[in-house]
């Protein structure tokens, strides 16, 4: 099936900043809509394939660059700074901008929403507070966090913060954050072979100034504060009980625990806020982009037959 592409800009919640937006539009009628939240220091145009693959099947795919990412990043702008005022909010409603501007386009389409990583984080906050408006969500490389870690980078942002301001890149809370992840590779040849197998994938990754760029003082902030808010139980229970979610993780990811945060964030869903229909997926021998691995293939199925079974109900 043909797929077609189109970009497109929209205002965000910011009030400043005109985002950057993609779809990947099949032929005909979308059985269903897929709007991707990408992940940190990366764009939506790093989804292209996984993206392409799912509108040659009749999925439409939809997603932006956040603020301060990709071609989000004004010229005048930094990498990985977000926004003065409350960010983390504003970063849920401007992926909630973008839904309401296809759902008009597309009246009675089912929609999805795919957060990976940071992206994921983002769509966890987006289905507590506007999960009744779609029918599936799909949270990769995510999971539960250590709060007693999230409070000490948080105490360490706001100190660096006082010295050196928002703007600034913080090398010292990168390290903490990302410097253990390849510990459990023999002998990794690149910074961030934590990413995947996919050594051409990581390449590219080291390769472009957009991406893996080290966060602002701002950025990391945000963060916290996102997973603060999303391991909130109040804020858990407002997800709807009758949402289907399906979580997928590597085996080998750092980020979700290798396998343990990615299940006590599915307990927690199943037992706690007895979301009735929860998932787990750990692909064994995958690393954090498990659409990016070299066994990719596996997952865009199992996304697309979760795509398809909430969209039929």
């Amino acid at each position: 099936m043909a797929v077609r592409t189109e970009e497109m800009r929209y205002d965000s919640r910011d009030r400043e900043t005109k985002l950057y937006a993609k779809k990947w539009i099949p032929e005909g009628e979308p059985k269903a809509i897929l709007q991707i939240v990408h992940g940190m220091s990366e764009a939506i145009d790093r989804y292209d394939e996984y993206a392409t693959w799912m509108a040659e099947r009749g999925i439409m795919v939809i997603g932006n660059d956040h603020l301060g990412h990709g071609k989000s990043k004004t010229e005048d702008g930094t990498w990985g700074y977000f926004c003065k005022r409350d960010p983390a909010t504003v970063l849920v409603r401007d992926v909630h901008r973008l839904k309401k501007i296809v759902q008009e386009e597309k009246p009675g389409v089912p929609i999805v929403i795919m957060g990976h990583s940071m992206g994921a984080i983002i769509a966890r906050e987006y289905i507590s507070r506007y999960g009744t408006g779609i029918q599936g969500a799909i949270l990769q490389a995510t999971g539960m966090q250590s709060m007693a870690e999230v409070r000490f980078a948080r105490a360490l942002a706001l100190i660096i913060r006082a010295f050196f301001g928002e703007k600034h890149h913080s090398a010292l809370i990168n390290s903490l954050i990302f410097g253990s992840y390849n510990k459990r590779i023999p002998k990794p040849c690149e910074a961030s072979a934590w990413l995947s197998h996919n050594t051409e994938n990581i390449k590219q990754y080291e390769g472009d100034p957009a991406y893996g760029f080290t966060f602002t003082i701002n950025g990391f902030l945000t963060l916290g504060e996102l997973i603060r808010r999303t391991q909130d139980e109040d804020d858990m229970y407002n997800i709807p009980q009758k949402l289907p979610i399906f979580l997928a993780c590597g085996a080998e990811d750092p980020t979700g625990g290798y396998g343990k945060g990615v299940t006590e964030l599915y307990e927690r869903y199943r037992d706690v806020c007895h979301i009735q229909d929860v998932t787990l997926k750990i692909y064994d021998g995958m690393r954090h982009e498990i659409h990016n691995e070299l066994d990719r293939q596996q997952v865009y199925e199992d996304e697309y037959a979760f795509v398809m079974r909430v969209a039929e109900q």
